[in-house]
């Protein structure tokens, strides 16, 4: 009948097992590592994924409000709206052509 063995049977430095994992320890700290490398590149990956869903709704507000703004500014700067402006100060548009001024080259 075989022997039953303990726990502390395999933990013992001379067992089998104990060589195994000893034997094979730089390997096991190099599979922790990348598994750390992992989960530090999943967590980066998804910091990156808000931080680029934030700025996108931020640009999506900004173009909204430049577009808003433009419609405004063209709106403001349409010749009636500027003489309904300039009413107040007495300011009237002009009724005749402009004038062209000539130049006459001296000799």
């Amino acid at each position: 009948m075989a022997k039953k063995r303990s726990i502390k049977d395999y933990t013992a430095l001379g067992s089998l097992s104990a060589e195994l994992v000893l034997k094979n320890f730089p390997f096991v700290c190099f599979l922790g590592f990348l598994a750390m490398i992992y989960i530090a590149n999943a967590h980066y990956s998804e910091k990156k994924v808000r931080q680029i869903q934030k700025t996108q709704a931020e640009l999506k507000q900004l173009r909204w409000k430049y577009m808003s703004l433009q419609s405004e500014f063209t709106y403001q700067t349409k010749r009636s709206e500027v003489i309904k402006a300039v009413k107040d100060m007495g300011l009237k548009p002009n009724k005749k052509k402009p004038n062209k001024i000539i130049l006459k080259k001296e000799p």
